[in-house]
């Protein structure tokens, strides 16, 4: 985000003026004080690191609410019910879970370094609207 013009701020003109220990305030001249630039601001300066917690437990928390529900725990569910074999269930759906979070992790990383993050986004938001619109589709001709 780039500014066109920098804020402006009130100086006076002499340094005796200036001085912050004023008697009172009607003894301000407003008549000599002129309109200077501040430093403009970089709007583009690199974003601080964000630690490991914070990513680690950002990306928990989401993971961890859209799941919660899905087809894929259900599916869990019920194979842990029909099995009687709880804890294989939870290893090969553990198992399942990791490797396609692997992918997901390997095809970003390499999406990161060939496109921009806006383009992604756009190109996010256009595959979220078109699936909309697909499933809205099959609702309206499924009638």
């Amino acid at each position: 985000m780039k500014l066109d013009s920098a804020p402006l701020s009130l100086s006076s003109i002499s340094e005796t003026e200036s001085q912050p220990e004023l008697e009172d305030s009607t003894d301000i001249n407003l008549t000599t004080a002129i309109v200077e630039p501040l430093q403009p601001v970089v709007a583009d300066s690199p974003k601080k690191p964000e630690s490991v917690a914070v990513i680690f437990g950002t990306t928990f928390i989401t993971i961890f609410l859209a799941e919660i529900g899905d087809k894929t725990q259900l599916s869990t569910l019920l194979m842990s019910a029909q099995s009687h074999a709880p804890w294989i269930v939870f290893m090969g759906s553990g198992a399942a879970l990791i490797t396609t979070s692997l992918l997901g992790v390997l095809l970003g990383g390499w999406i990161a370094n060939r496109l921009s993050p806006k383009t992604v986004e756009k190109s996010a938001g256009v595959m979220l609207l078109l699936i909309s619109l697909m499933l809205c589709w099959d609702v309206v001709i499924g009638n």
